[in-house]
């Protein structure tokens, strides 16, 4: 029986990404399957986001071996794990136009608050490395390890794998869910525009529309990471995706380890198809949160009978309770952790749910690229104007791109804008169409929900 949903997972693992890959294998074979999980940089580089992912299989061979020894196993423990081999491969290490690396330290100098060194019983040797490429990292294994029985490796770049699955799959099968910086997405948008949107939809977690930012007052960190990736993914949701691309930087000149990087040209002027893209912000996100109360309740228990993922879980989880409280400055209350990422994955699990509603009309949100406080913002338009109509086009004139009028000697032409804001912002044919989600079946039943899947 196929699945209802096949998904490619682009992902930096860190501790909500984490718990969304866990909750995507966990799922019902039927209802899910997790084709291609793409590892990107994050809060940490990629070397320890793919360390991360590789390491919760490592973990998830000794749990089911636990279950099974403990009487607590089931054919349907982890369904989509056991039913299926996702291809992992390593997309972008850092940001299309630049080697900035943002980061917070949120989830731990290596994405999960050091539990490598706290339990290297749950993690994987250094030797992982050669499965992607020649690594610089110990000798090539001679063994294969028993956990690596769940995917399968490939040594091409992420964004040519992406594009690879959607051309060999018929259009509209495949769904990609990005919980990181849209990077490696943007890359594989850029090689092949055709092919990437025979894609069904694509789901971004990231943005802020009517509430602060994570990482900056208006920035949140997926989008901030690299808002010029952003901004090309979402313009293939217009009509005419060049009214919303960023400016090309020519301050910013490709470097030389951006080889494997494809050139990115402007997409070309007719599309087949726009994209879909479902938007999930920290407007709809963060209200989804699992207190540290809750979680104890449940894992505290498994992990004193021995069960190694609740061992490796509580860890980090720990430890991002202990940031979270540092952050707030109110270490009496108890924490809670918001269930950013696994929002998307609940998302693609339950899906014909009447309760997830989106925008009644898709909405127009653009990203800053290049603001010096702004970087990241998602830019809406909040006046109150009657925009045109398709009707209206005809007739309507461009505003004058040259100076008129007795200030005109006071204008320089530098500043005179490059294109008719005015017509960007109003014309139908241009700015960007996405579909932001509202409203899920609740925010209080999901944490039940998660740990109720994967404990």
């Amino acid at each position: 029986m196929a699945p209802k949903n096949r998904i490619i997972i682009d992902t930096d693992p860190g501790v909500d990404d984490v718990l969304a890959l866990l909750l995507a294998l966990s799922a019902k074979p039927e209802d899910l399957e997790v084709a291609m999980i793409s590892v990107t940089y994050g809060n940490v580089p990629r070397t320890s986001t793919a360390k991360n992912a590789l390491s919760m299989f490592h973990v998830l061979y000794h749990e089911l071996k636990w279950r099974e020894k403990h009487g607590k196993d089931s054919n349907k423990t982890y369904g989509a794990l056991k039913a299926y081999k996702p291809l992992i491969a390593l997309g972008a290490q850092h940001a299309l136009e630049e080697k900035l690396h943002a980061k917070d330290g949120f989830h731990g100098v290596d994405g999960l608050h050091g539990v490598h060194a706290e339990y290297p019983d749950l993690s994987i040797k250094d030797t992982w490395e050669w499965a992607f490429e020649n690594a610089t990292l110990g000798e090539e294994p001679t063994e294969v390890e028993p956990y690596t029985e769940f995917f399968q490796t490939s040594r091409e770049p992420a964004h040519k794998e992406i594009l690879r699955l959607l051309r060999e799959s018929p259009a509209d099968t495949i769904s990609i869910v990005a919980l990181g910086p849209l990077t490696t997405v943007a890359m594989a948008a850029a090689e092949d525009s055709e092919t990437f949107l025979r894609v069904k939809e694509l789901v971004v977690m990231g943005g802020a529309v009517a509430v602060p930012g994570n990482i900056t007052p208006l920035g949140e960190f997926n989008i901030y990471a690299d808002p010029v990736a952003a901004a090309r993914v979402f313009a293939l949701t217009s009509k005419e995706p060049s009214s919303t691309l960023p400016p090309k930087n020519k301050d910013l000149p490709l470097q030389p380890d951006y080889e494997d990087y494809p050139k990115l040209q402007d997409y070309p002027k007719k599309l087949s198809r726009q994209l879909k893209l479902t938007l999930f912000p920290l407007d709809i996100t963060t209200p989804h949160v699992i207190e540290k109360d809750f979680f104890d309740a449940r894992v505290t228990p498994l992990k004193e009978q021995g069960s190694p993922l609740a061992r490796w879980s509580k860890w980090w989880m720990d430890g991002v309770y202990k940031r979270i409280q540092q952050d707030e400055g109110v270490l009496e209350t108890p924490p809670a952790l918001a269930l950013h990422d696994p929002a998307c994955v609940w998302y693609m699990l339950t899906r014909d749910d009447p309760a997830w509603k989106g925008v009644s009309q898709l909405e127009d949100i653009r990203v800053e690229t290049g603001g010096q406080w702004t970087r990241g913002m998602n830019v809406v338009d909040r006046r109150n104007l009657q925009k045109l109509t398709e009707a209206d086009i005809e007739t309507h004139e461009p505003r004058p791109l040259t100076p008129d009028g007795p200030e005109a000697s006071d204008i320089t032409i530098s500043e005179i804008p490059p294109v008719d804001v005015f017509d960007s912002w109003m014309n139908p044919r241009k700015g960007n169409r996405i579909n932001r989600i509202v409203q899920t079946p609740g925010f209080d039943i999901f944490k039940k929900v998660l740990l109720d899947q994967l404990f």
